[in-house]
């Protein structure tokens, strides 16, 4: 697992928040994988396939966690990964994992649980709008796909690509 600096995490943040400098920073110190987690969040298929092919297995189960796969969350508690597990459970309402990041002197992840927040309901609000709902009704593809299966984060990552 790879070991993400203070700074790595608030320009991540940063370019969570459409911030240019910070997305420039990224690329120059070769982030490309946190660049590819917000938009696996927000469904991009490539950017998931990208976190597992570069096998940042526990990036991969942090886009999954945030949307509540608790075997995905396991896999983080599993690989020690609990700073992304936290920010996870953070993100999804649980104050208790915002106040053990704080307590931890990590309040660089809960600006990133902040930040990916402001993205998921800005998308959801866009998703609901008079528009947003009717680009969803014609996208027919997207409505036969079939969810993969994640249940088992611990006997083979590279199966829970997103399709």
């Amino acid at each position: 697992m790879k070991h993400y600096s203070a700074h790595a995490i608030d320009m991540f943040t940063r370019h969570v928040l459409n911030d240019t400098p910070g997305s420039n920073w990224l690329i120059e110190n070769n982030y490309r994988e946190l660049i590819a987690v917000i938009d696996a969040i927000r469904d991009d298929k490539f950017a998931f396939k990208y976190l597992i092919d570069g096998k940042h297995f526990e990036l991969a189960a942090f886009v999954n966690a945030i949307w509540e796969d608790a075997s995905a969350f396991k896999f983080l508690i599993d690989r020690k990964a609990f700073d992304w597990a936290a920010t996870a459970n953070y993100i999804n309402g649980d104050d208790k994992a915002e106040e053990a990041l704080l307590r931890a002197g990590k309040k660089h992840y809960v600006m990133l649980g902040n930040a990916i927040q402001s993205v998921v309901r800005a998308d959801g609000d866009r998703a609901v709008s008079p528009m947003g709902v009717i680009k969803n009704m014609l996208n027919f593809k997207k409505a036969f796909e079939k969810e993969p299966d994640t249940s088992s984060w611990q006997k083979d990552p590279k199966k829970h690509l997103k399709k």
